[in-house]
C-alpha cells in the first residue's frame, strides 16, 4: 500500500530595494506550515502602508516554520552588478530556511544558480503566493529600517524619506553633496554625480551645504 506524500512545505523568496541608487539589496525567504493559513491580510509588501507592513512583519516572524533576512551590501552590488548580488541574496537567503523547506517559490523571472533546493520562478509571484507575499514584506520592513538608519548617518541625503530611490529630492542632494559610501557606483546617476564636482561646486554656492 502506498501511503500518501505528505504536503510540500514551500519557500517564498522575494526582495526589496533593486533599484535605489545607495543602500543595499535585501532578500527575505519564509516557510509556513503546509495547509494552514498562516497569516491574515498578506499581500504584495508595495500594495501596503507602512503601518500594516509593520504588523504583518511581526505576525509573519511569530507564525512562519522558518524565515530569513539577508543584505547584499553596496560594495558587492558594484562589484557583481545588481542582478548578480539580487541572485546571491536569494540563494543565501534560503540556504538559511532550508532546513524547513521541500521546495521554493522565486519571484520574478529567474532563478539563481546553487540552491539547496528544488524551485520555480513565478512572474509576479508576489501577488499569487502567500509565501512569496510574507518575504516581500520581510525584506522591504527590514530595508526600510536599514534605510532609516543610514539617514542617521547621511542626513544630507533623505533616506529616510525615498528609501534611496531617485527620486527628485535624492537626485539634487547627489548633485549638491556627490556620493557617499552608501550610493552605488555602477548605478548612472552616481557614475554621473562623481564625476561633476564642478557642477556641485556651483549648487554648494547656491545652496550652501
Amino acid at each position: 500500500m502506498n501511503l500518501p506524500l505528505p504536503p510540500l512545505r514551500i519557500a517564498g523568496v522575494d526582495e526589496a530595494g533593486r533599484g535605489p541608487l545607495a543602500g543595499p539589496v535585501c532578500v527575505a525567504a519564509v516557510v509556513f506550515a503546509p495547509g494552514r493559513t498562516p497569516v491574515n491580510g498578506l499581500d504584495d509588501s508595495k500594495q501596503l502602508s507602512a503601518a500594516k507592513r509593520e504588523l504583518l512583519q511581526a505576525r509573519i516572524v511569530e507564525r512562519a516554520l522558518a524565515w530569513k533576512v539577508v543584505f547584499v551590501e553596496t560594495d558587492d552590488i558594484d562589484r557583481l552588478n545588481i542582478f548578480q548580488a539580487t541572485m546571491l541574496g536569494m540563494r543565501l537567503a534560503l540556504q538559511g530556511v532550508a532546513h524547513a523547506a521541500d521546495a521554493a517559490r522565486i519571484d520574478g523571472n529567474h532563478l539563481p544558480k546553487g540552491l539547496p533546493c528544488a524551485a520555480e520562478a513565478w512572474i509576479d509571484g508576489d501577488a499569487r503566493d502567500r509565501s512569496i507575499m510574507a518575504a516581500s514584506i520581510l525584506a522591504k520592513v527590514a530595508r526600510d529600517a536599514r534605510m532609516r538608519e543610514l539617514h542617521a548617518q547621511y542626513p544630507q541625503y533623505g533616506f529616510d524619506r525615498h528609501k534611496g530611490y531617485a527620486s527628485a529630492m535624492h537626485l539634487q542632494a547627489l548633485r549638491l553633496h556627490g556620493p557617499c559610501p552608501q550610493h552605488r557606483r555602477s548605478f548612472a546617476p552616481v557614475r554621473d554625480a562623481l564625476h561633476a564636482p564642478e557642477q556641485r561646486d556651483l549648487l554648494h554656492a547656491a545652496f550652501g551645504t
